[in-house]
């Protein structure tokens, strides 16, 4: 005869049991880039998406009002999921899949002195990591803060231009909305290197030139033309941009193998007042660069990573 309470104490044994060896982890995102990333041994793929920012430090020789400054600058490149309709990062991408655009985002900071007072300057774009299908940045906001005020720049992507936005304590400058026939940003070719430095104008090109500079300068921010040459030195790769109008040269090291980190970088142009002006050259050399989840890493135990880059 069937022992009814024997098989209905086996058969919640075996459903436990079943349940037991089902993964436990959260479920994955349904972002197809992600299941790319898992499945793929790309060396772009593992190197950007570990959970992890590339953070690189760097001695700044910062020219200021016709003088070299002493200060230190900081690279820190992260992946993000990006809204494409309202640029901003997406805290949910599986909520809007459609709208999720995965990026390569650089926070680009300088600190130095002048004389008395300290300049704090911070640089963001949100560069799409497939530039075949998206091949201009969608954002770039620029900060700057110092003893006299503060300005803040933003550049936002539309259909057939970008939209500047300036707001700033000088009168002269005021608060301005302008728009900018759709081209190349130099902001954007700090990332483009590290994505694919193939993808860097060469020759003569239109190209609206770095909001850092434009805030340094005070200058219109504008459409510029320029000349762009990118040549192979040993394991090095030098990116020369060079504005006849402007009479500015930057130039840009970086290692010719992937993950293509960025050395150095030169900017030349007057600075100073007047008569006085001055041809210098500001200098960002590189010192020290960790991978590092720096969003977790926000307890006094962790000011050490600080000491390891160099900017205690």
């Amino acid at each position: 005869m069937i022992d009814i309470k024997k098989i209905l104490s086996l058969s919640l044994l075996l459903f436990l049991l079943s349940c037991g060896n089902q993964d436990s982890s959260p479920t994955p995102s349904k972002n197809p880039l992600a299941v790319q990333v898992k499945n793929s041994v790309d060396p772009f793929n593992e190197y950007w998406y570990q959970g992890k920012a590339e953070i690189t430090s760097y001695d700044l020789q910062q020219v200021r009002y016709g003088e070299m400054r002493e200060g230190s600058a900081v690279l820190v490149f992260v992946t993000e999921d990006f809204s494409k309709k309202n640029h901003v990062k997406l805290d949910n991408p599986s909520r809007h899949p459609k709208d999720a655009i995965p990026v390569l985002k650089l926070n680009m900071t300088r600190k130095f002195n002048t004389g008395i007072y300290p300049y704090s300057m911070m640089m963001s774009s949100f560069t799409p990591i497939d530039l075949k299908k998206n091949p201009s940045t969608l954002k770039v906001t620029n900060s700057s803060q110092e003893w006299c005020g503060h300005t803040f720049m933003q550049l936002n992507l539309g259909k057939y231009s970008y939209e500047s936005q300036l707001f700033s304590y000088f009168e002269s400058e005021g608060d301005k909305t302008t728009r900018l026939e759709r081209t190349l940003l130099e902001d954007e070719l700090w990332s483009k290197i590290r994505i694919d430095p193939s993808s860097l104008p060469q020759g003569n090109i239109d190209i609206i030139p770095s909001t850092t500079y434009a805030r340094l300068k005070h200058i219109d921010f504008k459409n510029e033309k320029a000349t762009a040459s990118l040549k192979e030195k040993g394991e090095e790769m030098h990116f020369h941009l060079f504005y006849k109008n402007l009479d500015r040269k930057l130039s840009i090291v970086f290692e010719k193998a992937f993950p293509h980190q960025i050395i150095s970088w030169e900017e030349t142009y007057k600075s100073g007042f007047g008569s006085s002006a001055k041809t210098m050259t500001t200098k960002g050399m590189r010192k020290k660069s960790i991978l590092l989840d720096y969003w977790s890493r926000n307890g006094n135990e962790d000011a050490h990573y600080r000491k390891e880059l160099g900017l205690e």
